[in-house]
């Protein structure tokens, strides 16, 4: 029998943006699958969807399980929360912007994880959804003063040099499959990096504290519409956090990032692309 696969989705007032988001999770053919759905205090009626959401997926013959937050928790604290209720022997953070592309995505990964007890982390390839569809995560690289490159970003979804799988420095937490002894071995995240970026980073330097390996598989594609989450969110000071928290993991990892051999700071650009949005 296949194991357990659980799906932790966070929801923060964007209900349109988790409605397709469990819609194309359902398309998956991995079974058994549940999904952790947590809700850090959405006021746009998303708490009022949540029936509607349980029973598209039991229909389909997913699980669920629900948290639900008084106020904004940050995303590292969901992310613990949606752990604590958990049963997969594998489990998969999904950012609710991410659509499913290939349905069998699971089994995909889970294949690497499986066949590598060296590896604590795979993530797919993140495309821009339809008509755009340019590449917009390949894996993560981190230069020898600490900035985080997004390799492949904003190329064609068959470029050469993104399409190579390889174990890379780290991954971003959008859309990744961890087994159930990676999470057991490295705890929690640290909610230190409230209320968002940085801490899916951290994470990976922790697993590779302890001996695993990240790895990105550009053979697996999923959709991803990029900073929904935080875009709009008066609460969320989204500059000033990603300084604040860039600079806890600059202090904490320099030690390893300094001498892992990524790419050179000069080579270091993020291009702010026009990304597609969906309509409420």
């Amino acid at each position: 029998m296949s194991p357990l696969v659980s799906i932790i989705v966070l929801n923060y007032d964007k209900r349109h943006y988790t409605r397709r988001c469990l819609e194309s999770v359902v398309r998956s053919t991995h079974r058994p699958l549940e999904v952790v759905l947590v809700d850090n205090g959405s006021t746009d009626g998303s708490l009022e969807e949540i029936p509607a959401w349980q029973r598209l997926l039991t229909e389909h013959d997913v699980g669920m399980k629900c948290h639900l937050n008084e106020t904004n928790a940050g995303a590292p604290a969901g992310r613990n929360q949606g752990m604590r209720l958990a049963e997969g022997e594998y489990v998969a953070w999904m950012d609710n912007d991410v659509l499913v592309r290939d349905k069998d995505w699971i089994d995909r990964l889970r294949e690497r994880l499986d066949g590598d007890p060296g590896l604590g982390i795979v993530s797919p390839k993140l495309l821009f959804p339809p008509p755009d569809e340019r590449i917009e995560f390949a894996g993560c690289a981190v230069t020898p003063r600490g900035r985080v490159v997004y390799v492949g970003r904003g190329r064609p979804q068959d470029d050469p040099e993104a399409n190579v799988e390889r174990d890379v420095q780290c991954l971003i937490s959008a859309c990744v499959l961890l087994p159930r002894r990676a999470i057991e071995a490295a705890g929690e995240m640290d909610e230190a990096f409230f209320p968002v970026q940085y801490e899916d980073i951290d994470y990976c330097y922790r697993l590779k504290s302890l001996g695993f390996r990240c790895r990105i598989v550009p053979s697996v594609s999923m959709y991803h519409y990029e900073h929904i989450t935080t875009d709009g969110s008066t609460d969320i000071k989204f500059l000033q956090v990603t300084t604040k928290n860039g600079m806890l993991f600059r202090r904490r990892w320099r030690h390893v990032f300094e001498t892992e051999g990524g790419p050179p700071d000069d080579a270091y650009r993020w291009e702010d692309l026009e990304r597609p949005r969906l309509e409420e």
